[in-house]
């Protein structure tokens, strides 16, 4: 692989893009997808519009990453100056129409499986350029604005049969990712056992949240359960350590289990609508993301 293309895929998040596609497979359990297979009560398209929508997602992520990169040039020259683009690897302009092609692309498959995915998804692309413009600035709004571009990803894949119906489940990612995202402003100088603690808070409520709404919406599946401990094992254990000894390489380790553990958490919301073998169909996009976290950056 020549240094370019490297860059290029490096600027993408690797290792990410497969939690945005377990996103989408969660949100197409709850819109009762698998359900469907198992009956055959839906037309025949509806498994190829599946796949545009977490094609729509992994492009839509991939395309806010890189305009991140992007948006942060002046700090990644300080903070960063190895990453693709200050390095010069990269051009800014390339990098900047690299990022808004992947952003259009994905637009365009997710309008491509279903209209009114599609405006979810440009939705999804507002809340993905402001975070990397503006929001991510701020202590609170970044964090926010982060989570709401998770919620909306998952709402993308509960629209596959072009409703709404258990909206509340798009919640559990918002809070999610503000948690992981409060922890990740302590990766370059450490010193966040405030942000820690209040991310350990919120993934508690992550965990009661996800039965709550389990109760009220879904079959009697405790299979979940199996998934949501493995989850709960993922996030504490290198939070724990993060706290304990508050140094930076240890927050990234935290960072990094908290983005990848997205699968087991979007795992224990699918299960509850299909069955186990949705959950270890999921599952086995962890692997593949922890294989490309170890060639590639995943924060």
């Amino acid at each position: 692989m020549g240094p370019r293309l490297k860059a290029y895929l490096q600027l993408c998040r690797p290792a990410n893009l497969p939690t945005a596609a377990a996103d989408i497979i969660a949100g197409m359990s709850i819109s009762g997808l698998f359900l469907g297979l198992s009956t055959f009560e839906f037309p025949m398209n509806v498994p190829g519009q599946a796949f545009l929508l977490i094609l729509a997602s992994v492009f839509l992520y991939a395309g806010g990453v890189v305009l991140n990169d992007v948006f942060d040039i002046e700090i990644d020259k300080v903070e960063r100056p190895e990453r693709p683009i200050p390095s010069g690897v990269v051009p800014l302009g390339k990098a900047s129409f690299f990022g808004f092609l992947l952003l259009i692309i994905g637009i365009g498959l997710a309008f491509l499986a279903n209209t009114l995915s599609g405006y979810v998804a440009v939705l999804l692309a507002l809340a993905i350029l402001s975070y990397d413009k503006y929001a991510k600035h701020h202590s609170f709004f970044g964090p926010l604005n982060m989570g709401i571009c998770r919620g909306l990803n998952l709402l993308m894949g509960i629209t596959l049969f072009d409703g709404f119906e258990n909206w509340p489940y798009v919640l559990i990612p918002i809070v999610f990712i503000f948690a992981v995202t409060m922890i990740s402003r302590g990766e370059v100088h450490g010193k966040n056992k405030g942000n820690i603690l209040l991310a350990g808070l919120l993934y508690v409520i992550v965990l009661i949240g996800i039965g709550a709404l389990h109760m009220v919406y879904a079959a009697s599946n405790l299979t979940y359960l199996v998934f949501l401990l493995l989850f709960a094992l993922m996030v504490f254990r290198p939070l724990v350590t993060a706290y304990k000894e508050n140094m930076p390489n240890n927050i990234k380790k935290a960072v990094k289990a908290g983005v990848l553990s997205i699968i087991l958490l979007d795992a224990a919301i699918a299960v509850a609508y299909s069955n186990i073998l949705v959950g270890l169909l999921i599952l086995l996009l962890l692997p593949l993301s922890i294989f490309l976290a170890k060639q590639f950056a995943v924060t």
